[in-house]
């Protein structure tokens, strides 16, 4: 392919470059004659030689080949296996310079997308410990010479690393993986393979309740039969004794979906348990639970402050989930009206209020932007409105239902500063003033960065 027009670098060319900045994948930014090229590992302040690998018209992509300058806030990664698995971007990167850097990110989208130029945006608020936070682990398994793999996906591609430990996962996770791998390869379960769709074992999944301790196995296979299945469990059940549950989920579809539609409980619980806070929540095999508990905490800690609650105000929860945030307004506010397009969620929502004996919040199931109308046909008035979108931010329709209902203050929490910024110059055009953003760390050593934000009515 010939070299795009305006490129003043060519593939294949080796450059001197200052690194400038981080994308919000965590890749190097240089500009060359105002030319983007993005090269991942490196960081801001370095000087490096640079092969240029792919270039298109409005920017490229390069390869450190020599480090010149380096970064004060360069660290060697704790992990054996970071430079080929995908999972973590930022462990190269010292723990404070990852806190600076998001809290620049979020300033810098709010003010490139959202034109917010005199938002405060706080430091961001960080773990004391950013290791073993995770309390879920999805590992894909596979056959290779010699056993079975278990591991993540190589960067950009669905060749498993095999890892014996995670240091973002928590400990007991590891353990649980490597149990299970070891005990389905005594018993012949093959692995499962994506190009032939074969093999019995897809994933191994574990999730650990870190406030409880219990832990549950999910063995997620192609076929309904798991051979040996009797003596695995027996072998788990023996060798891992915090395991509370032991399920099957069958997928037997070609797909890169972890779960499939049909799931049975081979032995013990259904649920186990878990704690944020004073609420208690239950935890199935395909429940929505935040993997960091401790952060989550601080996160709604934060959202409950913003929203300022008397315990006179109605309140609604768009994208209310499995209703963590719910039962946290449910404390301190009148009433809670919850809603979640995804019907399980809502089960457990209510399945969660009642376990906390939580009677001042109502669930109901379908979009934000129809049922939030449908409520305000019926008299009910929200004096704040909560929404915790997925990554896509708010459907517009519900952003101008709330621009219509003009609650006193909307508390924005986030998973992607970009549709963030997007959405509050939204509301901010609708009659809405942005206060303030709160960074908080949920997913150290990684790209990603939560956010909360409060929002009052012009007067």
């Amino acid at each position: 392919m010939s070299n795009k027009p305006n490129a003043p670098v060519k593939k294949n060319d080796i450059v001197e470059v200052t690194i400038e900045d981080l994308t919000h994948e965590g890749a190097g930014v240089a500009k060359i004659d105002g030319y983007a090229l993005f090269i991942p590992k490196a960081l801001p302040g370095e000087k490096v030689k640079v092969k240029v690998l792919k270039v298109n018209k409005g920017y490229g992509f390069g390869k450190v080949m020599e480090t010149i300058e380096q970064s004060n806030d360069r660290v060697e990664p704790i992990c054996p296996i970071y430079d080929q698995c995908g999972g973590c971007q930022l462990q190269h990167l010292s723990y404070e310079a990852q806190l600076s850097q998001k809290q620049k990110q979020v300033k810098d989208v709010l003010e490139r997308i959202g034109k917010l130029t005199d938002v405060k945006v706080h430091p961001t608020i960080g773990m004391d410990n950013p290791w073993r936070y995770r309390n879920k682990a999805q590992v894909p398994v596979a056959d290779r010479e010699g056993g079975l793999v278990a591991g993540f996906y190589q960067q950009r591609s669905h060749e498993i690393i095999n890892m014996d430990e995670c240091f973002i996962q928590h400990e007991e996770n590891d353990e649980v993986v490597q149990t299970v791998k070891t005990i389905c390869e005594q018993y012949g379960v093959r692995g499962y393979n994506e190009q032939t769709h074969r093999g019995t074992l897809r994933h191994v999944v574990a999730r650990y309740g870190l406030m409880t301790g219990e832990t549950m196995v999910v063995l997620i296979t192609r076929t309904a039969e798991l051979p040996h299945k009797d003596e695995i469990i027996e072998q788990i059940k023996a060798k891992l004794p915090k395991v509370k549950s032991i399920v099957q989920n069958i997928n037997s579809k070609k797909t890169n979906v972890i779960f499939g539609d049909k799931t049975v409980v081979l032995w013990g619980e259904t649920y186990i348990y878990d704690f944020i806070g004073d609420i208690k929540f239950a935890i199935s095999a395909r429940s929505f639970y935040q993997v960091n508990p401790e952060q989550t905490k601080v996160l709604y800690d934060k959202a409950l402050e913003y929203a300022n609650l008397s315990g006179h105000e109605t309140v609604i929860d768009a994208y209310c989930g499995i209703g963590t945030i719910s039962l946290f307004l449910a404390q301190k506010a009148k009433h809670v009206y919850g809603v979640e397009i995804v019907p399980q969620a809502i089960d457990d929502a209510k399945r969660n209020a009642k376990l906390n004996h939580i009677e001042n919040a109502d669930f109901a199931v379908g979009e934000a932007e129809n049922v939030i109308p449908w409520w305000h046909a019926q008299g009910i008035r929200a004096d704040i409105i909560v929404v915790d979108p997925p990554r896509k931010g708010c459907d517009e329709k519900l952003l101008q239902t709330i621009i219509q209902m003009k609650p006193k203050r909307v508390v924005y929490v986030s998973c992607n500063p970009a549709t963030l910024a997007r959405d509050l110059r939204i509301l901010e055009d609708g009659g809405y003033v942005t206060k303030e953003v709160q960074p908080v760390d949920m997913f150290p050593h990684t790209n990603h960065i939560e956010n909360v934000a409060v929002l009052e009515l012009k007067m």
